[in-house]
């Protein structure tokens, strides 16, 4: 089995931004911890803050990945072309968000993805990654 974890805007700051938001864990421990934690698992890991970026990588996954982990950050709330991307790539996705969206600002309380996703976590700080991916292995094994 092999899955991306897709991260994008800002993501590459945690461990430095608002780490009474974030926590202080680093983008690289969280990587490492998933790696760790699903020895039989191969995973890739990808960030950008570009939107294009992100929809490159999501396009690109299929035929090389088994599903999708994905914390598109503020591009959640915005962005109708990831949506789209997931739509169109036939693999499943996993929304992840470290804070709890709904109970912050206002602008955070709408997914454009949620509705295109196989699931979301959200709210568990870096451990979301780790029940994403949870949720994905289980949701693969039932379809295969």
């Amino acid at each position: 089995m092999k899955i991306i974890v897709i991260n994008g805007p800002n993501l590459n700051l945690l461990g430095v931004r608002e780490p009474e938001v974030y926590g202080s864990e680093t983008l690289q421990q969280i990587s490492q911890r998933i790696t760790d934690s699903f020895s039989q698992v191969k995973f890739e890991f990808y960030q950008s803050n570009i939107e294009g970026e992100l929809v490159n990588s999501l396009q690109q996954a299929v035929g090389r990945v088994d599903g999708v982990v994905l914390n598109a950050g503020g591009y959640t709330h915005t962005s109708v072309a990831i949506r789209d991307a997931i739509s169109g790539i036939n693999l499943p996705v996993v929304e992840v968000h470290m804070t709890n969206i709904a109970g912050r600002e206002e602008i955070r309380h709408n997914s454009m993805i949620t509705a295109v996703c196989v699931g979301s976590v959200i709210g568990f700080g870096a451990d979301s990654y780790t029940l994403a991916t949870h949720g994905l292995i289980a949701h693969l094994s039932k379809v295969r």
